[in-house]
């Protein structure tokens, strides 16, 4: 079972930066679906980017040119660079693997992006 922790959220105005980290207990060498997800309050959770083994990334359009996902499999982590924060940004960010037909989550970390 990969277990996932998620760090680096918290208050930014607007137009600043924040980059989330997200360490998995095991090694992400071989994991070909892994991202971010981000749930605001009273909506559903939706992804925000994706990243493949082979580094293939895919973003939502509300983020593409301010979000970067990243991945350093030397040390099982997987980054999201955050620019241009947007109110509309705040959320709760989760990480999840997707691995061998099952899927994992951490249990998020709090953006919130003042106007």
């Amino acid at each position: 079972q990969v277990q996932l922790v998620e760090s680096g959220g918290g208050l930014v105005q607007a137009g600043g930066s924040l980059r989330l980290s997200c360490v998995a207990s095991e090694s992400i060498f071989s994991i070909n679906d892994m991202g971010w997800y981000r749930q605001a309050p009273g909506k559903q959770r939706e992804l925000v980017a994706r990243i493949t083994s082979v580094g293939t990334t895919t973003y939502d359009d509300s983020v593409k040119g301010r979000f970067t996902i990243s991945r350093d499999n030397a040390k099982n982590t997987v980054y999201l660079q955050m620019n241009s924060l947007k109110p509309e940004d705040t959320a709760v960010y989760y990480c999840y693997v997707y691995h061998v037909g099952l899927d994992y989550w951490g249990k998020g970390t709090l953006v919130t992006v003042s106007s």
